[in-house]
């Protein structure tokens, strides 16, 4: 019998993605990678989750010793890319103000408006699901192979060759609920339960909650066997007695990954017309798990959703409404620009892609920098359309459930109805979601519009 072997906890899996983080994020990791090679140490695996290496106690030992060391190394991004709220603030010079002679920030968002929301984000993500950890090049073909290219609607495994399905076999964890033969309502996903968890935190301790709070809500109600990279991490990092935020440093390779802009909607949602505001709860729910770009993606994702809750029609201005939030010499607000740059530049989005692709060839396919900056493509490019936002961001790769989740959100709130989304998304989810999170199992899309209403914050 075989022992139980968890992924993305321990110190020999996690040393080879430290590795990669240290050199993208200004440190000089190569002497620490020679001595981890020469003691024949295995190298990350590119899909976050393969199956992991079995190594003697000592290499697991030193694995412990090399992350510590590495933690230790400085870096030369530092500076302009901190992870600390004033330090942060002061790297954006436009950051937005609130007005304090304002009666409100703004109208808030209509229940049918954050109905079309959180569609939105189940649909993108079930798009993004039968594909995700496929390389391009597979998704492409998938596509192609059954008539659905450019990507318009699901994905589906009826005439699809059978040495394609081979070659690039659907997410196995996903294709029994997410091809369109078989969708019957909204399965459970990562990128849905934790907007669920943000709607308990709001309601327990209200939009002053603190990182404090995040970990409590988490312990109580997240099963951990439902995190992931980053989150995992930090949830071991709780339990093991190492308190926020230092829960996001240690050990944590996935710190920059895409796990708290998933978390974002929710914050957006109930800012209304105050993207300050969003972006600062978003940072004191991502720095539980993150630092840096990972904590600005979340920033830039609640700015833009609350931007557009209140009242903003052009995801133009959204977008750049977002990036206000952001300093402005990261790499993350870079690789936004860039994005949407090309966006606007060439009418064929494939092109797009594959510039994009090309440019963050050194990332990890679940990295925040290439992921949001596909998401403010893809919404670019369509120019908020819902169908064209959610096929360009799953169509583009990477990690693909999150990014049609983050612009299924969007779209569908500059939607807003859910009469505005096409019925071939809509009726399939049979306003019905599944979840392991607290009482939530079954609930529908209308139920939780009616719940996130009443935390949308009051002048």
């Amino acid at each position: 019998m075989t022992g139980l072997r968890l992924t993305w906890v321990q110190p020999e899996d996690l040393l080879g993605h430290e590795l990669r983080q240290a050199a993208l994020d200004g440190r000089e990791p190569s002497a620490i990678a020679a001595r981890w090679a020469a003691a024949g140490g295995p190298a990350a695996p590119e899909r976050a989750g393969a199956s992991p290496q079995t190594v003697s106690p000592y290499l697991r030992l030193l694995a412990e010793d090399l992350l510590d060391e590495l933690a230790d190394l400085p870096s030369a991004l530092s500076e302009r890319e901190p992870t600390e709220p004033a330090a942060i603030r002061a790297l954006c010079p436009q950051w937005p103000a609130r007005d304090p002679s304002a009666a409100a920030p703004s109208s808030a968002p209509s229940p049918e408006a954050l109905e079309a929301a959180w569609l939105g984000r189940a649909v993108g993500c079930l798009l993004g699901k039968p594909v995700e950890k496929l390389p391009l090049e597979g998704i492409r073909r998938l596509a192609r192979a059954t008539g659905n290219w450019p990507l318009r609607t699901w994905f589906t495994g009826r005439g699809l060759p059978t040495d394609l399905a081979a070659a690039y076999p659907w997410n196995r964890r996903s294709a029994a609920g997410c091809l369109a033969e078989n969708i019957d309502g909204m399965p459970e996903d990562d990128d849905l339960n934790y907007p669920l968890l943000n709607l308990l935190l709001l309601q327990r301790h209200g939009p002053g909650f603190t990182t404090d709070d995040v970990a409590r809500v988490w312990l109580d109600e997240l099963p951990a066997g439902r995190t992931f990279t980053a989150e995992r991490v930090a949830y071991r990092n709780l339990l093991s007695g190492i308190t926020p935020p230092r829960t996001a440093r240690h050990r944590n390779p996935f710190r920059e990954w895409i796990g708290a802009l998933i978390r974002a909607d929710v914050h957006g949602w109930t800012n209304p017309g105050d993207p300050a505001a969003a972006a600062e709860q978003a940072h004191r729910d991502a720095v539980l798990t993150h630092t840096a770009n990972g904590v600005y993606a979340a920033m830039f994702m609640a700015a833009v959703i609350a931007e557009a809750a209140g009242g903003a029609h052009d995801v133009h201005h959204c977008l750049g409404t977002g990036l206000r939030v952001v300093p402005a010499g990261s790499r993350l607000a870079r690789a936004v620009r860039h994005a949407v740059g090309l966006a606007g530049e060439h009418r064929d989005f494939d092109t797009v892609v594959d510039v994009l692709h090309a440019a963050h060839a050194g990332h990890h396919w679940v990295h925040a920098i290439p992921n949001t900056a596909l998401i403010a493509a893809a919404l670019t490019h369509a120019d908020g359309d819902f169908t064209g936002s959610v096929c360009r961001a799953v169509s583009g790769g990477w990690d693909t459930d999150s990014n049609g989740a983050a612009a299924g959100s969007v779209a569908g709130l500059l939607a807003g109805s859910p009469a505005a989304l096409d019925e071939r998304w809509t009726q399939p989810l049979k306003n019905r979601l599944a979840t392991s999170v607290a009482d939530f199992d079954g609930i529908g899309f209308d139920a939780l519009a009616q719940l996130t209403l009443r935390e949308i914050r009051q002048p």
